[in-house]
């Protein structure tokens, strides 16, 4: 890690909470509330992946963020990039005709959706979330891209678990993440 850049991501290792046996037993939950609270660790987060996405993908047309906290870092990184944010939902949030797709969770079933004109087919797509486990609801994303005939640039999160492997999941498309762990 690069010093300056490893320094900032030291700052949000320090504003993410361990909670283990949450929302199951043997799961430990990576809680980014802290991250979220205090304005510079949030601010971090946005100028890492706005300096990052600038760097390699020049022409992105839109932002995705993912239900939920995916909405949280997704529509601010769009506005610093000066372009829009589309958002992929739940099942049974979006008005109007959608595209979906189920997926399985680390612990049972979901549905994501799109509003089927939220994107034109060939646009540049980047999904935003703030964590990747297994990579189910990443996938399932990615998925509802294909739908759209979008083309996904990459898959971007706050917070990866290395250990569940879910990267590999999401081949070929690539994955960035700020922080990783075990």
């Amino acid at each position: 890690m690069s010093g300056e850049l490893g320094a900032r991501r030291r700052l949000l290792e320090e504003r993410v909470r361990a909670f283990p046996d949450f929302p199951a037993p043997g799961v430990l939950f990576r809680d980014i509330s802290p991250l979220v609270k205090d304005p510079i660790a949030f601010r971090t987060v946005i100028d890492i992946l706005e300096a990052h996405l600038k760097t390699h993908y020049p022409e992105i047309d839109f932002i995705a963020g993912l239900d939920s906290r995916g909405f949280l870092f997704g529509p601010v990184l769009a506005q610093r990039l000066g372009i829009g944010c589309v958002l992929i939902r739940k099942k049974g949030k979006l008005p109007g005709p959608t595209e979906s797709v189920s997926y399985a969770l680390e612990y049972g079933q979901a549905e994501l959706e799109i509003q089927s004109d939220a994107l034109e087919p060939g646009e540049k797509v980047v999904l935003v979330d703030d964590l990747l486990a297994t990579g189910g609801t990443m996938c399932a994303a990615c998925e509802l891209m294909k739908k759209l005939k979008a083309e996904v640039l990459e898959c971007v999160v706050v917070i990866e678990l290395k250990s569940l492997k879910g990267a590999e999941k999401l081949k070929p498309f690539p994955v960035y993440s700020l922080l990783q762990y075990d």
